[in-house]
């Protein structure tokens, strides 16, 4: 029986930086975890729902590539003090998550919340899958933060938020930029124009630049149509690398495209691992071209 091969120590390396860049800003959200006595200020803290862990996974590893679970278990007759200073009986959610990524392995995470608080399932989940994530990296950096203080409006909830700072943004985003980089309208048509293009490009190459033109990780959450515009600019540019690489393959033959991405680890036109790798495969092609022709 056929065994599944594990990724090499450097391809291990590769996957958990990939895992590791910090969220698109557009994902992170901030929540008030203390309160001063008037009220009036607060201490907030970074964190991402749970979507931006799964969308993370979903683009580095594929939906086929990874797979969670969870065991849900209760405590009960528990007593739980008010924010008022009164006592309830209670009970609490406890939830195990187990992470799994294909060909690298598992990790587990805990999550618990007051079986009286509204979604407590949900919100245990969300913690626990969010735990067993940080194993691999995903969110890692979201601990690094200290609590800031902020004014609240009447309803306790903050005015404004921190801005994020250089080491919590992803390729491509400074803090400066970050500020310039504001939302405005989309045009739907090319987000979908920019989604296909996936399936043209791979992953990585994909995801490459919708980070480095895009400032983002997904092409509903690029900031604004300007930025779309420039995105589908860059994927048309890669798809023509693509096309001349296919071009020159055909006029080599086979066993010589097999020769030239064997020698750079390159198992399939799909697995090309960024835009400096494309390139280099189509120089290497054009060489062997030149060369059968001379």
């Amino acid at each position: 029986m056929a065994t599944t091969r594990r990724f090499t120590a450097e391809e291990q390396r590769k996957l958990l930086a990939e895992l590791e860049v910090p969220f698109d800003p557009a994902m992170v959200e901030w929540k008030v975890v203390r309160r001063a006595r008037s009220g009036r200020r607060g201490a907030v803290l970074p964190f991402a729902e749970p979507r931006a862990y799964t969308d993370r996974l979903n683009q580095v590893v594929t939906t086929a590539g990874w797979n969670r679970t969870y065991t849900l278990s209760t405590l009960s007759n528990l007593s739980r003090r008010l924010w008022d200073g009164k006592s309830i009986s209670t009970g609490k959610m406890l939830v195990t998550a187990v992470v799994t990524i294909n060909r690298l392995g598992s990790h587990t995470g805990n999550g618990e919340a007051w079986a009286d608080k509204e979604h407590a399932v949900t919100a245990a989940e969300a913690q626990a899958f969010k735990r067993a994530c940080t194993c691999f990296g995903l969110g890692r950096y979201l601990y690094r933060f200290r609590e800031t203080w902020v004014s609240l409006n009447r309803y306790g909830e903050p005015v404004s938020t921190p801005m994020l700072p250089d080491w919590a943004l992803p390729p491509g985003f400074s803090s400066s930029r970050y500020g310039e980089d504001a939302r405005g309208p989309l045009d739907q048509r090319l987000t979908a124009k920019i989604e296909s293009f996936r399936e043209v490009l791979g992953n990585s190459i994909y995801t490459e630049i919708l980070t480095r033109s895009g400032h983002s990780h997904q092409a509903g959450l690029i900031p604004n149509a300007a930025l779309q515009k420039h995105v589908l600019e860059w994927m048309e540019s890669a798809a023509r690398g693509f096309d001349k690489a296919r071009a020159l393959a055909e006029t080599l033959g086979d066993a010589k495209f097999m020769a030239v991405t064997d020698s750079m680890n390159i198992s399939s036109m799909m697995d090309i691992s960024s835009l400096e790798t494309l390139k280099r495969l189509v120089e290497s092609l054009a060489v062997s071209v030149r060369q059968d022709a001379a």
